[in-house]
C-alpha cells in the first residue's frame, strides 16, 4: 500500500480493530446490531469484541431429532464444534479473549439445544478442522464453502450463502485492479477458497510472462487484515461477511474493491459417511429455520442477506 494522508492514524485504527476479525466463503454483511469495542492488540489467535449474540437458552430439545444422533456424538453429553475464532462476525473471541461468539457460534449453540447437548466450541486453525471432524470434533462450523475437494473429505449440510470480496485501504492508493493482480501483494487466509483462487491467478500470471503475485498466506484472518492495514499487502481477499464487518469495525478506513464474486453455499462439516448425524443436523437446521430462530440469529449479527431457506446435503460444487 502506498502512503496516503492520514495513513498513520488510519493504520493505528485498523490495527487496534483488526483483532475483531475472524475461514472461508462469503455474502454481503448488513448493518449489525452488535455493540463492539477495540480490544487488546496482543492476542494472536483471538479477536476481541463486546457482543452478546443471540440468546439460545429458550430453545427446547427435540426428542425425535435428538434420537437420530449416534452414540459417538451423544455419549459425553457434549456437542464439540471445531472453529477458527479469527473470522468475525462468523466466529471470533469476545473481549475476554476466551469466549467464542459470532453467528456460527450461535448456530452451534442452537443445534446443541435442539439435540439436548451442551455445546463446546473449540478454537482451531482453519485448515486443521476438516481433518479432525469425526475424531476431535463432532462438527466443523467455520464458514466452510462447499468445494469438490472438501466434499471428498467430509459430508456437508448447508446453512448460509456467501461470496468473496477484495478489500484495500480507503481510496485504493496502490491502484489494485482485481482483474489483473500480477505483481501485487495479496493477503489471504491459509486453506481458504480465496487462497486457491489467488494461486490460480498467479499460475496465469506466470503463464502470461507477467510478474508473479506476492501471495501472503496467514493462518489467521486477523493477520490477513493487519497486512493490508500496515501496508505489508496491497489487498486482502476474504468472505464477504468478514470483509464487510472489517470495513464497518475499522471506521471505514478500509473499503471493498469491486463487487462480491463467487456466491456459494457454506455448510456444517460432518464425518464422511456418518449419515445419522447428517440427517440430524439437516433436520435441526430446518427446524430452526421454520420456527424463526435461524433468521433471528442472522439478524442479530447483521448478515441476513446470506440466509437460505433449506439446508441441503452435499450440494454440487463447481
Amino acid at each position: 500500500m502506498g502512503i496516503t494522508k492520514g495513513l498513520k492514524t488510519a493504520t493505528a485504527a485498523i490495527l487496534s480493530a483488526a483483532m475483531l476479525f475472524a475461514a472461508a466463503a462469503c455474502g454481503t454483511t448488513d448493518s449489525s446490531d452488535t455493540a463492539s469495542s477495540s480490544g487488546d492488540k496482543s492476542g494472536s489467535s483471538s479477536s476481541s469484541s463486546s457482543t452478546k449474540g443471540f440468546d439460545t437458552s429458550s430453545i427446547k430439545k427435540d426428542d425425535e431429532i435428538a434420537a437420530l444422533l449416534p452414540d459417538s456424538v451423544t455419549k459425553d453429553g457434549v456437542l464439540t464444534v471445531g472453529t477458527d475464532t479469527s473470522y468475525a462476525p462468523a466466529e471470533f473471541l469476545a473481549a475476554d479473549g476466551k469466549t467464542p461468539v459470532g453467528f456460527d457460534v450461535d448456530l452451534s449453540k442452537a443445534l446443541a439445544a435442539v439435540f439436548g447437548l451442551k455445546e463446546n466450541t473449540v478454537t482451531s486453525t482453519f485448515d486443521s478442522i476438516i481433518p479432525s471432524v469425526g475424531s476431535k470434533y463432532d462438527l466443523g462450523i467455520s464458514s466452510f464453502t462447499v468445494t469438490k475437494d472438501r466434499l471428498d473429505a467430509v459430508d456437508f449440510v448447508t446453512y448460509f450463502k456467501a461470496g468473496s470480496t477484495f478489500v484495500v485501504q480507503k481510496g485504493n492508493p496502490n491502484k489494485v485492479d482485481t482483474s489483473d493482480l500480477c505483481g501485487k501483494k495479496v493477503a489471504v487466509q491459509t486453506g481458504t477458497t480465496q487462497e486457491e483462487e489467488v494461486n490460480k491467478d498467479n499460475d496465469q500470471c506466470k503463464a502470461d510472462g507477467k510478474s508473479e503475485i506476492d501471495i501472503q498466506s496467514s493462518k489467521l484472518q486477523t493477520d490477513v487484515t493487519t497486512a493490508v492495514a500496515s501496508g505489508k499487502a496491497d489487498v486482502f481477499y476474504a468472505d464477504s461477511p468478514v470483509a464487510g464487518y472489517a470495513i464497518s469495525q475499522t471506521g471505514d478506513t478500509l473499503e471493498a474493491l469491486g463487487e462480491d464474486v463467487g456466491v456459494a453455499p457454506e455448510a456444517v462439516a460432518i464425518k464422511k459417511g456418518d449419515s445419522a448425524t447428517v440427517e440430524a443436523v439437516q433436520k435441526a437446521i430446518q427446524k430452526l429455520m421454520d420456527d424463526g430462530t435461524y433468521q433471528k440469529i442472522l439478524d442479530t449479527w447483521g448478515v441476513s442477506s446470506g440466509a437460505v431457506d433449506k439446508p441441503e446435503v452435499n450440494p454440487a460444487a463447481e
